[in-house]
């Protein structure tokens, strides 16, 4: 099984260990298209801030900065520098062995820098979103779509894979045939009448945790989608299929 995810845009910065070589990560046959963009990356953020800043929609000027240094930064496991909502609802280091070796294999991160990352992969702290545009780059989406697609192909196979991602990471790869892409929604009842929306903020937290009780349970080895579907019932969650390969999980508390 593959269970896709969005990075945080919150990240916790190393203070040492050694800098992050993209051959050693997940997928090494992406290690080209990895050095191209931090290569790019860093060059862009060591010139004019004004123009990094531009081309990476404005992040702090400290962020800046340090994309500058990312070729040299201290590097640490995935799921140690990404700290945002999900990873906090996911709050891997407290699950029982079994299910956290079990989410290490199945989890691949989407990176604006590198492509996908798995958890156990060594990463700085950075921050480039795949929204971004770097010179001799172009646009990451676009870049990403055609380095990924043969590669990840291959990586899932005829495995049931989980799409947990949002925004533009959700276009970087379609999937497959045995795909499942989750949308959060929120019902609540307003003036006698039953409203669904979908969640923002807290559609990231529902996320961690479906990923968190499914390895917990030991269902993040589904044969088939329908299993899967199963197994997200079987742990209480309202799941509804409102089309082919999407899954409509329906919360009333975030």
């Amino acid at each position: 099984m593959l269970i896709l995810l969005p990075p945080s845009e919150g990240k916790a910065r190393p203070a040492r260990g050694r800098p992050a070589d993209p051959a050693e990560l997940w997928l090494p046959v992406l290690a080209p298209a990895r050095r191209r963009v931090l290569d790019a990356l860093a060059a862009l953020c060591a010139g004019d801030p004004a123009v990094a800043a531009a081309a990476l929609g404005a992040p702090p000027a400290a962020d800046v900065a340090a994309n500058a240094g990312l070729p040299t930064a201290p590097a640490r496991r995935a799921d140690t520098v990404y700290t945002g909502v999900l990873y906090e609802a996911l709050d891997l280091p407290t699950l029982p062995g079994a299910a956290r070796a079990a989410v290490t294999r199945s989890a691949v991160v989407f990176s604006g820098l590198w492509g996908v990352v798995r958890l156990g992969d060594r990463i700085p702290a950075y921050r480039c979103a795949i929204g971004a545009r770097l010179p001799g780059v172009g646009g990451l989406g676009a870049y990403w779509r055609r380095e990924l697609a043969g590669p990840l192909d291959e990586a899932a196979g005829g495995a049931v894979v989980l799409d947990l991602r949002s925004g533009a990471y959700a276009a970087a790869w379609p999937g497959t045939a045995r795909t499942l892409t989750v949308r959060v929604l929120h019902e609540r009842t307003v003036g006698g009448a039953v409203e669904r929306t979908v969640v923002s903020h807290f559609n990231k937290a529902t996320k961690g945790r479906i990923v968190r009780e499914l390895a917990a349970a030991g269902a993040l080895a589904p044969r088939r989608p329908a299993d899967l579907v199963a197994a997200l019932r079987d742990l209480k969650y309202t799941v509804e299929e409102p089309r082919p390969r999407h899954l409509d999980v329906v919360v009333a508390e975030l």
